[in-house]
């Protein structure tokens, strides 16, 4: 029977199917699915546009998404995707089940994501049994593409960088301190708004005012979340996600700076997810 893997962000969804005994797997990708967003019907409606051949023969989908954080919000994915696709075995986890799996599959490890948003966890192995709130864009989320962009933002408008960086930031950018305001405070996903300019801090990362404000939000990610997890010191640290993935370096940096184990760095779950659910869990 086959299997389907589906990673769920807000904007997208990428759908794994595994098919026992054929090397590789089919890859779709659709718009994202997120309960505290959409009714059962709404997911159901947007499969049939963007998932139209949907396969047969599945055995059992296992699906990881933002926004599944309880039973009553992941009731409304489960019963839509056993709507859609008929099948019996459906499993509804978060996107933290999905890096804790990806990253530490059946092993102990400490579990962070560091995307747009930030995350992080302890997994036993079986289950997360410690979790830090990360909070969100205003409160917390340190480390994540959200808050480097809101900090580089700041840093931007108060006129804390040297000229030649707001120069280059303005050139590759036109827009006005008072459109960036606009963005931040009225229009909608002020987060992801902000988590844009990481680019730029990216392709000018060593950059000593760039540089500065990364490593400070790493140690802080550090600081306020993983060092508050028991038997951090024995643990590897691993990490998924954009940011963890293109700022390697400053984050390998940080990690050994605190004197922790660094682990895995994945740019996103699938291809652990697969390998997890490929040994039969």
């Amino acid at each position: 029977m086959k299997i389907i893997i589906a990673d769920s962000g807000s904007t997208k969804t990428t759908w794994t199917v595994m098919t026992p005994g054929r090397e590789g797997a089919e890859q779709v990708l659709t718009a994202g699915i997120n309960p505290f967003y959409q009714k059962e019907e709404e997911i159901v409606g947007m499969l049939e546009r963007e998932f139209p051949d949907r396969p047969g023969g599945v055995g059992a989908l296992f699906f990881y998404g933002a926004g599944c954080a309880n039973e009553t919000v992941n009731a409304i994915v489960y019963r839509a995707l056993r709507h859609y696709f008929g099948v019996e075995t459906v499993e509804v986890q978060s996107d933290l089940m999905a890096a804790a799996r990806a990253l530490c599959g059946h092993e102990a490890g400490i579990a962070c994501i560091m995307g747009t948003g930030s995350n992080s966890c302890y997994y036993d192995g079986k289950i997360i049994a410690e979790h830090v709130s990360p909070l969100g864009f205003i409160l917390g989320d340190e480390g994540s593409g959200a808050v480097l962009g809101r900090t580089f933002l700041s840093d931007l408008l108060k006129h804390q960088l040297p000229g030649h960086l707001e120069n280059a930031f303005y050139e590759n950018h036109p827009v006005t301190p008072a459109e960036i305001l606009d963005h931040i405070y009225k229009q909608p996903f002020p987060n992801r708004y902000a988590a844009r300019f990481s680019r730029f801090m990216h392709a000018h990362r060593h950059e000593p005012a760039i540089r500065k404000i990364i490593l400070h939000q790493f140690a802080l990610f550090v600081e306020r979340n993983i060092l508050q997890y028991r038997a951090v010191r024995e643990l590897p640290v691993h990490f998924c996600g954009s940011i963890a993935h293109h700022f390697r370096d400053e984050l390998m940096e940080t990690l050994l700076l605190h004197g922790l184990q660094p682990g895995k760095i994945l740019p996103d779950p699938m291809e652990g997810l697969v390998a997890f659910h490929h040994s039969g869990a």
